[in-house]
């Protein structure tokens, strides 16, 4: 038995090495071990909303829920005033997910143009102003997902302050855009 205040980890003698391995090794145990079936449910789920695996199961394991929608800044989805439809990949890759898929229109681009431009989306909203404060972002964030839990949505994101509302919206991850629409379309 260890002193008081001991966490039960390796000892902190020994090289530098010694003690990553034992730090591992001991995070290693603490991680479940899941059932096959439980695995390929979860591949399969991923599939359906256009992950890659293992970016889905980070999402999982951070917020212990399942996604349940994915908010799209118009910059992520290529959507602008001149042409608020999005590029056709992008528009294939959305059309094929099994989620909840909400539109950001980042100014000037209004959301009722994203949204009659692009019917992948469920629905289009305007985006949080992105140099408001915080607690506004966090305040407008919440209103427009309603009864969606902010751990249970992604946002697909192009810029640094749209990575911000990430955290004012208390939201499971940011993808950026290049990394989300690099995973291919499955069938």
């Amino acid at each position: 038995m260890g002193l008081i205040g001991h966490n039960g980890g390796p000892s902190m003698e020994g090289g530098a090495s010694w003690r990553r391995h034992a730090w591992g090794q001991a995070r290693a145990a603490l991680l479940p071990t899941l059932p096959i079936e439980v695995v390929r449910l979860r591949v399969k789920r991923a599939k359906a909303i256009g992950l890659d695996y293992r970016t889905y199961a980070s999402v999982r394991a951070a917020t212990g829920q399942d996604v349940v929608a994915f908010l799209f800044s118009s910059n992520a989805l290529r959507a602008h005033l001149a042409g608020p439809k999005m590029p056709g990949d992008r528009a294939g890759k959305l059309a094929g997910m099994e989620c909840d898929r909400i539109g950001l229109a980042t100014p000037p681009l209004p959301a009722t143009a994203l949204a009659a431009a692009n019917p992948e989306l469920h629905r289009a909203e305007p985006a949080p102003y992105p140099l408001a404060r915080f607690r506004d972002q966090a305040r407008h964030l919440r209103a427009l997902l309603g009864t969606l839990p902010g751990d249970r949505v992604i946002l697909v994101g192009e810029t640094a302050l749209e990575q911000e509302w990430c955290a004012a919206g208390r939201l499971a991850a940011w993808l950026p855009a290049e990394r989300f629409f690099a995973v291919p379309v499955t069938p």
